[in-house]
C-alpha cells in the first residue's frame, strides 16, 4: 500500500507539472516596449544605419533596458517591432518575443520563459524522482529473473522493458536536470550560458547572478512552501531583473525608471517591487 501511495503522488506531481509546463503560455513584453505607430513610421522611413540606432536609443531612454547587442546598440526585434526587455529573445518556433527566454522544448512543445520556467524545472525532478522510484521498485524482480526464480515469460519482458525505460530516461534526465539547476544556480538561462549578456560595460557572463539565494528566489519565489509546487511564484513580472553590479550611481538608465514606473502605476497592480528597490536591497 505504502509503494502505491508513493507511486501515485509522484504520478500525479509528475502529470501536474507536465500539464502546467504545456498549457501555460509564454509571456510576452508588454505595450510600453513596442513601437508607436509614429515611431515605427520614423523608423522605417530612415535609411541611415547611425540614425536608425539613435531613434531607438531615444526610446530606449525611457525603458529599463540595460542589456546590449553585441555590437553595443539596442536590442530591437524588427519582426516584433518592439525594443527587447532584458533576457528576452525572439522564439523562432513560436514566433514571438518570449520573456527571460530560455529555450524552444520539444518535449512540452512550448517555449520556456519567465512564465513557466519553474514548472519545466519541476517536471524536470519529479520526472526523474518517478523514473527512479519505478527503477528501485522493479530491480527487485529483475534479481529474480537473473537467478531463474521468474519463470513467467511474459513477466520477463515486462520487468526487463520497465527497468531498461526507466533507467534509460532516469540517466538522460539526470545531466539535463543538473544542467538547469546548475543554470539557476548562476541565475542564468540556457542563451546566457551559451551567449553571455552584453551591458554598457560589455559582455558579462555573471551579470544576473545575486547569490545562490537570491537566484533561488529568482524562480521559486520567497515563499518556500510554494517551491515544489507547479503554483506560479517567481519574483517580478519578467520585464526587469535586478543585476549583479548595476546600480543607479553606475547606470544612468535607471535615473529613467522613476518615470516609467510612474506610467505603468495606472496599468498594473500595487506591490510589484521596481528595480531600484531591488537593487538597494541586493546592495544591503
Amino acid at each position: 500500500v505504502a509503494y502505491l501511495v508513493i507511486f501515485h503522488i509522484l504520478f500525479v506531481l509528475f502529470v501536474w507539472t507536465y500539464w502546467k509546463s504545456i498549457f501555460t503560455l509564454p509571456v510576452q513584453p508588454g505595450k510600453k516596449f513596442h513601437m508607436s505607430c509614429a515611431d515605427q513610421e520614423r523608423y522605417e522611413s530612415e535609411e541611415r544605419p547611425e540614425v536608425q540606432r539613435q531613434i531607438l536609443a531615444e526610446l530606449a531612454r525611457r525603458l529599463p533596458v540595460y542589456t546590449r547587442t553585441g555590437s553595443g546598440g539596442i536590442r530591437f526585434c524588427d519582426r516584433c517591432q518592439l525594443i527587447k526587455p532584458d533576457r528576452c529573445h525572439h522564439c523562432s518556433v513560436c514566433a514571438i518575443c518570449v520573456l527571460k527566454m530560455d529555450h524552444h522544448c520539444p518535449w512540452v512543445n512550448n517555449c520556456i520563459g519567465f512564465s513557466n520556467y519553474k514548472f519545466f524545472l519541476l517536471f524536470l525532478a519529479y520526472s526523474l524522482l518517478y523514473c527512479l522510484y519505478i527503477a528501485a521498485t522493479v530491480f527487485k524482480y529483475f534479481i529474480k529473473y537473473w537467478t531463474g526464480e521468474l519463470t513467467n515469460g511474459r513477466s520477463k519482458f515486462h520487468v526487463l522493458f520497465l527497468l531498461f525505460v526507466a533507467v534509460m530516461f532516469f540517466v538522460s534526465l539526470m545531466f539535463l536536470f543538473g544542467y538547469h539547476c546548475w543554470l539557476v544556480s548562476r541565475n542564468r538561462s540556457t542563451l546566457e550560458a551559451f551567449s553571455a549578456p552584453v551591458f554598457q560595460n560589455g559582455p558579462d557572463k555573471n551579470g544576473f547572478n545575486l547569490g545562490f539565494v537570491k537566484n533561488l528566489q529568482q524562480v521559486f519565489g520567497e515563499e518556500k512552501k510554494l517551491w515544489l509546487l507547479p503554483i506560479a511564484s517567481s519574483l517580478g513580472d519578467g520585464h526587469f531583473f535586478p543585476m549583479r553590479a548595476l546600480c543607479e550611481a553606475q547606470n544612468p538608465l535607471l535615473a529613467n525608471e522613476e518615470q516609467w514606473e510612474n506610467d505603468r502605476m495606472d496599468e498594473e497592480p500595487h506591490g510589484k517591487v521596481t528595480l531600484k528597490e531591488m537593487c538597494l536591497d541586493l546592495q544591503q
